[in-house]
C-alpha cells in the first residue's frame, strides 16, 4: 500500500511562488488525464495520496472503483477517466488520489498524475455557456488560460453530484 503523499509544485502564472495573501478562490490543482490538463479548485482539496488497496463495492456506477480506508475514514473513489468516457488505463506510480470535500462528504478522484497548483485569475478563465450537454449545469466550470497552456476547470459539485455515488449510511460511518 503506497501511503506516500504526492506534492504538487506551487506557482503563480508569472512563475513566482504563491503567497499567503493569494486568493484561494483563484487557485487550482491541475492534473493530467491522458494528454489533457484539468483543474479543480484548491479550496476543496484536503490531500493527495498514492494509490492504495481499493475495496470493491457492488451496485455502483462503473466509474466508482470502490472505497479506501484513509486513517479510519471511508472514502469512495471515482476514476475520473471513466467518468469522462475515456479508456481505462492501468494504475502506475504516477497515479494518485485527490481527496476532496465536496458538499459535506469526502470523495477521492483517481487521476493519472498531479501537475501543480496554479493561480488563475477570473480574467484568464473563459466561462462560455457552450460547455456541457444540456440545460443542466455542466461539469466544466471554464477553461483556464495559463500562458500558452489551457486547463479544463471542473465544477466538482457537478462532477460528483451523481446520486449513485453516495454510500449507504452504515458504510460512511
Amino acid at each position: 500500500m503506497a501511503q506516500d503523499t504526492a506534492e504538487a509544485t506551487k506557482a503563480r502564472p508569472d512563475g513566482l511562488p504563491l503567497r499567503e495573501a493569494d486568493n484561494i478562490d483563484e487557485m487550482y490543482l491541475t492534473f493530467a488525464l491522458g494528454a489533457e490538463e484539468y483543474g479543480v479548485g484548491i479550496a476543496g482539496v484536503t490531500e493527495i495520496v498514492g494509490m492504495q488497496r481499493i475495496m470493491s463495492v457492488p451496485d455502483v456506477p462503473h466509474y466508482i472503483k470502490g472505497v479506501i480506508n484513509l486513517r479510519g475514514k471511508v472514502i469512495p473513489l471515482m476514476d475520473v477517466r471513466l467518468r469522462f468516457g475515456m479508456p481505462e488505463r492501468a494504475y502506475d506510480e504516477r497515479t494518485v488520489v485527490i481527496v476532496m470535500d465536496v458538499g459535506e462528504a469526502p470523495i477521492g478522484l483517481i487521476v493519472d498524475g498531479v501537475s501543480e497548483v496554479l493561480e488563475i485569475p477570473p480574467s484568464q478563465v473563459d466561462r462560455h455557456t457552450q460547455f456541457g450537454r444540456s440545460s443542466t449545469r455542466p461539469v466544466i466550470a471554464g477553461i483556464g488560460r495559463i500562458g500558452d497552456r489551457v486547463a479544463v476547470l471542473l465544477d466538482t459539485e457537478v462532477l460528483v453530484a451523481d446520486g449513485d455515488i453516495a454510500l449507504p449510511a452504515e458504510m460512511a460511518a
